[in-house]
């Protein structure tokens, strides 16, 4: 299946990636592909696991531990500024999810084939002509690591591909699916933090300046940070929606900020499975990678209903917690589809400045 695998890559690259990439910025107008060579070496599955619990009858969901690790060849430029650069390898390794939907009674029984990851996928990218890419306005803030971040994230939930393979299969839907729940997450304090900080060349041991980065597919929220700190209190709350369970899981990493670079506290991570069935968890959960230290949260899991006449009882309730958030509790989950506009006006601005 490789080479054709290829074809669909490229194909991908041409008509959805360079597109959004010229539409991203004004001075990125005239980014192109100019070799899109995936390379011989095919994509590895080191391990399939099948679904058969909390699933729909209609689908078929696979988790796919993949590997590739490739030698390509992938040219770019940006005409306006005589700029080239390209990538010369790529490893990427993580779990792919596959669902298969729906199901039809007819060849070839499936009526769309979807694909993305859960969670961030580990990705290296060999890269040429870097330096002259960041020297093009508007990119010259970015980096190596904050692109390969665009891109992982670009990956991973709630982003999918979304391939149709009969003609009448309902893609909107399978492409932005509501959500399953939201999560509401109470990162409340943690206690005996291992001591980072050092004094007199290390002799001493110090304190810690906390804070928490909290993940739920590509949404990603940070904490605060205490100062000086082993067993630092937050009290602060985020709401994540949540697309797809089983697989889907919350992930928390705790560090020491540092001038220089930031201490690893420890790590959690905690099935949404096992949330959604007790629909409360206020618990204190031992930190894993480190060790010592225990984070305190409590896990709210929230069913969306299709009607509004809980409305106003949840509204009641989070008046009461109001002072929780920064940006308040939410009651209600507005999806807004666009699909398709018409008759837009030239933009004779963006035309000038090409010109110019």
């Amino acid at each position: 299946m490789w080479p054709f695998i290829c074809q669909f890559i490229e194909k991908l690259f041409r008509e959805t990636i360079e597109p959004a990439v010229r539409g991203a910025n004004n001075h990125l107008s005239t980014f192109s592909f100019t070799k899109i060579d995936i390379g011989h070496q095919p994509l590895r599955i080191n391990g399939v696991k099948v679904y058969t619990e909390n699933v729909d009858k209609r689908q078929i969901i696979l988790d796919l531990q993949i590997s590739f690790v490739g030698n390509c060849e992938i040219d770019l430029e940006i005409k306006r500024y005589f700029c080239r650069a390209g990538v010369k390898s790529i490893q990427i390794h993580g779990t792919m999810r596959v669902i298969l939907e729906p199901l039809i009674g007819d060849m070839p029984l499936i009526g769309a084939l979807s694909l993305f990851f859960l969670r961030k996928p580990l990705l290296e990218i060999n890269w040429t002509g870097l330096t002259n890419l960041l020297d093009v306005p508007g990119l010259n803030g970015l980096s190596d690591t904050i692109i390969l971040d665009i891109i992982s994230n670009y990956l991973v939930l709630p982003n999918r591909i979304t391939v149709p393979l009969v003609s009448d299969v309902q893609i909107a839907q399978l492409r932005f699916p509501i959500p399953k729940g939201v999560l509401r997450i109470h990162f409340i304090e943690a206690q005996d933090l291992e001591g980072k900080d050092t004094y007199l060349k290390g002799i001493v041991k110090g304190k810690s300046d906390p804070y928490g980065i909290i993940r739920v597919g590509n949404q990603i929220f940070q904490s605060k940070v205490i100062k000086e700190n082993l067993n630092p209190k937050w009290n602060e709350v985020y709401e994540a929606l949540v697309y797809e369970h089983p697989g889907q899981e919350l992930e928390i990493e705790l560090f020491d900020e540092d001038p220089d670079k930031d201490d690893f506290l420890g790590s959690l991570m905690i099935d949404l499975i096992e949330v959604e069935k007790e629909r409360l968890l206020d618990e204190w959960f031992t930190l894993d990678e480190v060790s010592k230290g225990k984070l305190h949260l409590k896990l709210e899991w929230l069913t969306l209903m299709p009607t509004a006449e809980n409305l106003d009882k949840v509204l009641t309730s989070i008046r009461a917690d109001k002072d929780q958030a920064n940006d308040g509790l939410s009651s209600a989950l507005l999806i807004l589809y666009l699909d398709s506009a018409r008759n837009l006006p030239v933009s004779y601005i963006l035309m000038d400045t090409l010109l110019s």
